[in-house]
């Protein structure tokens, strides 16, 4: 940002908490993005902080239509113990019938981390995807999506992180408590706090009110087209989805294995 460019912080226009409930075999999932209470959010479709414990899991499901982010807070991927952050983003013109998926997986020490009040400061800011403070992140999204683990040790740290003019925003906050904004009141752990986005804002103010405050900062470009879904199958209209849906059940367009693989967990 120039030094030219007036700042101007992005306030909470809606907040919603996210309940603990029992999903799959010995899952604990919060649902805010997806839920009733916020069931669109363009591009976002979904967000669940899920604890999964050794043994656990959700069952076998398709997806089409979307890339799908998950974050490890916790614990290690293969006994399958970690509180973990989920997001489904819609892909817009890009997500055809006969896309191939994609992979990127970054590894914890591979992940870029700012420290807007200097590597001595009270703040660091895990670069998932995007960009904060001069760093960026390797990862390359489908479409704009940027996406900010932020960790305030004291209470009263304070920084100011740059969003995209006209982008939808989110906070996730799972420990803690924070003020957005310039004189906002104090929100609590396990609220999705979704941002505004009204013309001149450049970003979102953000103030830890307690010691060891942690949240994710997510934001992306919003789609300009319909989005039509069905459970894990998002397109365009109606007759795309009954296509997806058509395509899952003979096993064809990218769900060749859908009816001889069976993951351990699903089972």
């Amino acid at each position: 940002m120039s030094s030219s460019t007036a700042v101007r912080s992005r306030n909470v226009i809606k907040k919603v908490l996210a309940i603990e409930t029992a999903e799959g075999v010995g899952a604990r999932v919060r649902r805010s993005i997806g839920s009733m209470n916020l069931r669109n959010l363009t591009p976002f479709l979904m967000l669940d902080h899920f604890h999964v414990s050794k043994g656990a899991g959700f069952p076998d499901h398709p997806h089409r239509g979307q890339a799908t982010v998950t974050y490890m807070l916790e614990g290690t991927r293969w006994s399958y113990v970690a509180p973990v952050c989920h997001l489904d983003v819609a892909h817009g013109d890009n997500a055809t019938a006969s896309q191939e998926p994609s992979y990127q997986e970054l590894n914890p020490n591979a992940i870029p981390t700012a420290y807007p009040n200097g590597p001595d400061g009270p703040i660091k800011v895990k670069v998932i995807s995007g960009k904060s403070h001069g760093i960026e992140s390797p990862v390359r999204p489908l479409g704009g999506c940027w996406f900010l683990h932020v960790t305030m040790e004291r209470s009263g740290a304070t920084m100011f992180q740059d969003i995209p003019l006209g982008w939808t925003a989110f906070v996730y906050l799972w420990k803690g408590a924070v003020k957005i904004g310039n004189d906002g009141p104090v929100h609590d752990s396990f609220h999705t706090l979704v941002l505004s986005n009204a013309e001149g804002e450049t970003g979102v103010q953000l103030t830890a009110v307690e010691d060891d405050t942690e949240f994710v900062l997510i934001a992306g470009e919003p789609l300009d087209q319909t989005v039509f879904q069905y459970g894990p199958f998002v397109m365009t209209n109606r007759e795309e989805v009954q296509q997806t849906m058509l395509d899952y059940q003979l096993g064809r367009n990218g769900f060749e294995k859908a009816n001889t693989w069976k993951s351990k967990i699903g089972n």
